[in-house]
Parts: structure tokens; sequence; C-alpha cells
């Protein structure tokens, strides 16, 4: 009995020796002296081993006294039921560091991080880099109107080009399909930066998605991993699209459920419509031998029909058109003779029963795809919802908040050190993301114009924060505190939270050099607001841990 509470006891202090996070420390920073934190590591380690050996040695000593008992007492009941006891108490000792385990998955990765409760910071980045600095709010201000606001009119003329050349080509690509045969495709939908007013980095790009359907009298049925069919829990994000006929479960015909006997046919459901059904489904872009709709057949039949379509209607415009990225479906690059170009993208799209949540085969690349993934499985896009979101949240902020022009300063810092250092798994959408959350949560007040440079402190905060923890949940999978006004579906609302940064976990050098270049992203900051700002004689460089005003 001493021996296997001494087992369990021990796998205990190993779980929590391997696994620091069951009790995790208040400040997660980065010391100040690395050496001296290496040394009381080492020193940790070495009290660690003696207290292991230590407890080996008590365990040792307490089975000789055990094995000593039992040959004193020569009872065959103790020899027959010694190897049961052991089986017991190791069984009960995995079973006790499974629990531990699984308690420490759920406890990083299980609930929605409520953002509005957490304990205070401001001393974070002081203390990680304590000769930080950002530029004050007049820096800032000048900055922004010289680099970023200058863009404005040039995004809108870019935007109007797009719209309406987009909206003839999509017109001539719907006159050379087959509406009997082919996908039926629906009016374009303006997404991302460009539509938020918040892009900052050239090209200009303007993000167009085209939902399609499928001709009658076919549907879409749709199964996603909250749907527990036929997609994996771990494929987060992601779903199937089925082609099925929609009388098919909706005849009333008893074909199916009563034999009908070799004398009997039945005039709806025989075996050579069934055949010709079963054709026809392959010709609707079906991957091989299955019903599910097929990612790269669909970015195929897109890219031809858009050059069917502006084949007809080419001869009405003095510039060329072309594809700009080979393995993606719709980027398109306007050429024209004077040698400018705009480049833009259109995404087809299925939508999500009723909702504005949409499947997207091609999802732009981020740095962080767990894996490769089947071109039957569809990435699930909030990007609608997004816009719509940013829309509610500006009208309820005072007037000329700062929450956009905070995030086009951290996207024109993040490209501009990406330039420098080479390309880094956090993206643009990370950053939009980490302001969702903070417009959540933060007081509409706090956004006013003259808090530019607080907001813009508190955001890198955020990041640097999710970045060490691994951890940035999609801001609508799983978050039950959005505004009903903005018809989310209530199935992804009461999902489990999405991690966006749980590849860091496995990639683990792509996270050593995300996190080189966000450290040297802050480092950077102040030289180049300054190389792309005008000298402000009466500018002061303020601390990155100074309170908010």
């Amino acid at each position: 009995m001493p021996a296997g509470i001494l087992r369990v006891c021990f796998v205990v202090i190993a779980a929590v020796v391997n696994h620091p996070l069951l009790f995790p420390n208040e400040n997660i920073t980065v010391p100040e002296n690395t050496e001296e934190i290496i040394q009381k590591m080492k020193e940790r380690e070495e009290n660690l081993r003696l207290e292991r050996l230590k407890l080996e040695q008590e365990m040792a000593v307490q089975e000789t006294l055990t094995k000593s008992s039992e040959k004193a007492t020569k009872s065959e009941e103790h020899y027959t039921y010694d190897p049961l006891s052991w089986n017991f108490w190791t069984a009960l000792s995995l079973v006790v560091f499974l629990l531990i385990e699984l308690w420490r998955q759920d406890y990083q990765e299980g609930t929605w991080q409520d953002y509005s409760i957490e304990e205070d910071e401001n001393a974070v980045l002081g203390k990680a880099f304590k000769g930080v600095v950002l530029p004050d709010k007049v820096t800032l201000v000048n900055f922004y109107e010289r680099c970023i606001q200058s863009v404005t009119g040039e995004i809108a003329r870019n935007r109007e080009l797009v719209e309406g050349f987009a909206d003839d080509l999509l017109e001539a690509l719907r006159s050379v399909c087959n509406r009997d045969a082919d996908m039926e495709v629906e009016e374009s939908i303006g997404v991302g930066s460009m539509y938020e007013n918040w892009r900052v980095q050239k090209p200009l790009a303007c993000d167009l998605i085209v939902p399609f359907s499928p001709p009658e009298p076919y549907c879409f049925k749709f199964e996603t991993w909250l749907s527990g069919e036929s997609v994996p829990p771990d494929k987060q994000g992601y779903g199937m699209i089925k082609i099925c006929r929609a009388d098919e479960n909706s005849t009333g015909c008893i074909c199916d459920k009563t034999k009908l006997g070799e004398d009997l046919l039945c005039l709806l459901h025989s075996k050579r419509n069934q055949a010709r059904h079963d054709n026809h489904v392959e010709d609707l872009l079906c991957y091989k031998d299955s019903r599910y709709l097929d990612g790269d057949q669909v970015m195929t039949w897109f890219q031809v029909a858009l050059t069917k379509a502006w084949n007809k209607i080419s001869h009405k415009y003095e510039f060329n058109l072309t594809f700009s990225l080979l393995d993606s479906p719709g980027a398109l690059k306007i050429k024209f003779r004077s040698g400018k170009t705009i480049a833009f993208n259109l995404s087809p799209v299925v939508q999500f029963v009723d909702s504005d949540v949409y499947f997207i085969s091609h999802f732009p690349c981020s740095g962080l795809a767990e894996g490769s993934t089947s071109s039957i499985h569809w990435f699930l896009t909030f990007a609608v919802y997004e816009k719509r979101y940013i829309q509610f949240v500006s009208k309820i902020l005072p007037v000329n908040s700062c929450h956009l022009s905070c995030l086009q300063i951290l996207s024109f810092l993040h490209g501009k050190q990406c330039s420098l250092t080479g390309p880094s798994s956090l993206t643009n959408y990370h950053l939009k993301t980490a302001m969702l959350h903070l417009l959540q949560t933060h007081p509409t007040s706090n956004w006013a114009s003259d808090f530019l440079e607080a907001r813009l402190q508190d955001v890198l905060k955020f990041l640097e924060k999710s970045l060490q923890e691994k951890r940035l949940y999609h801001f609508f999978i799983g978050n039950r505190n959005l505004p009903e006004e903005l018809g989310i579906p209530v199935v992804f609302q009461k999902a489990e939270p999405m991690n966006l940064f749980r590849p860091f976990v496995l990639q683990r050098s792509a996270y050593r050099k995300t996190m080189d270049t966000f450290y040297e992203m802050l480092r950077n900051t102040a030289a180049l607001i300054n190389e792309y700002t005008v000298h402000v004689p009466m500018g002061r460089a303020t601390p990155l841990n100074k309170e908010p005003l």
C-alpha cells in the first residue's frame, strides 16, 4: 500500500515539474538578466534531480521492507495478491497522469479567454524592453497624415474602377456559361481592408468574393467540424460541401422502402436515371467517386470561365488582364499601356445556409497552415461580418476615432519590418483580430483621437501576450458577447473557441521567427516612423510602459 501511494505521488510531482503551466506566473515577460535566470534554472534542475533520487531511495526502502514482511509471514495470499496490487497502483498512476494532462489542455485552450477581465499589464513591454520607446502623439499624427492618409484618395479610385469592371466581367461570365449545367454566379461582395478603410500597403488590391450555387435541381448540403459528420474535429474552421438533388429526400417514392420485385420498375428512379444523375454530379466539379465539391476543380472552372468572359469583352477596354497568381483562382491584374497596374482578387465562395458566412476554397496563405488540407475541405470566412462589425462599432465610437488609424499604423510598421527581415507568420489578419478584441472590451470613449498613442500601446501589449501564450482566439467563433444586430449564426457563437495561434505549438521555427520579427519591429518603431515623417522639433518619445492618459 505505501509503495503504491508513493508511486501516485511521484507521478503527480513529475506532471507538475514537466508542465509548469499548471501553475502559471502572473508575469510571463522576458526577464532582464537572462544569465541569472539560466543559473537559477540549473540550480532548480539539480534540486529536482536530488528530490527524484531521494524519492527513488525511499521507494526502494519501502519495497525492501514489504518484501521482507512478505517472506516472514510466508502467506500464499500475499504472493498471489501482490501482482494484482502492483497492477492496480500502476493503473491508478496512469489514470492520474492522464487526468492531469487532459486538465492542462482544457485549462490552456478549452475556454474562451475573457479579455475584459485581464490583469493590468502596463509594465509588460517596459520590463521586456527597457529602452524601447514609441513616438509621442504629435509625431504619430504627423506620420499618419504624411504617409497613410495620403493613400485614401487612391483607394477610393481603385475601388470604383475595380467594382465597375468586376460587374462587367461577371455579367460576361454568366453569358458564356451553360445555365443548365454550369454553376450559377451571383453578384460580387467587397471585403477586406480596402472595404474596411484601413489598407496601407501596396499594391492596393481589392478583395471581392463571388458566391455561386449549383444549377437546378441540385443544392448544397453543408458539413462542418461542428456537425460531427465527415469533418474531423481537428479541422477546426473547415467544412465540406455535398451536392445533392433538391428532391432527393422529398419525392415520397416508396421504391427505396419496399422491394418491387423483378417484374416491376420505378419510372422515377430507374437504374438508368440514377446513372445519369451520378454522371451529372461528377460534371458539377465533384471530387472523384464522391459528391463533395472539389476546390481544385472549382478553381480550374472559375479561371477558364473568367478567361472566356474576358475574351468576350476585351475589345471594350484599353488595358490587358492577366492572372497574377497561378495557385489562386481569381488573382487578377489590370495592366495599362502606361505601365500602371491594378491588382484585385475575385474568389469563388459558397454561402453557408442563409448567413453571411462563406466557404472559400483557396484562402490567402497566412503562414500558419496546419499541414496539408484536402481539396474537399473548404475554409469558413467571416469577412462580411468583420466588415459589418467595424461599421457597427464606428457608429458608436467618438467622431474621428483612432481605431482604424491605430490598425493602419500597425500594418504599416509590420509590413516595413517584414520587408527588412523577411515574411512572418504574424499577418494583418492577426493584427485586425487583436484590434477587434480590444474594440469589444474597451469603453467607446477610450477610442477618441487623443488616445491614439495609448491604444497603440494596448494593441502591442495584447499581441505580445498572445504570442507568448500562443493563443489568439478567432473573434467570432466561440464569442457569445456579440451584438444580435450582426446576425451571427448561433452554431458558431456556441462553438468551442478557435485558437489562431495553435499551429505555433508544433511549428517552433515559425514561432521563433515570428517572435524575433515582432520584437525587432518594436525596437525599430521609432526609427521607422521618423524615417517617413517630417522632423517635429517639439517631438518627445514616450516609454511603452507609460500609463494611458
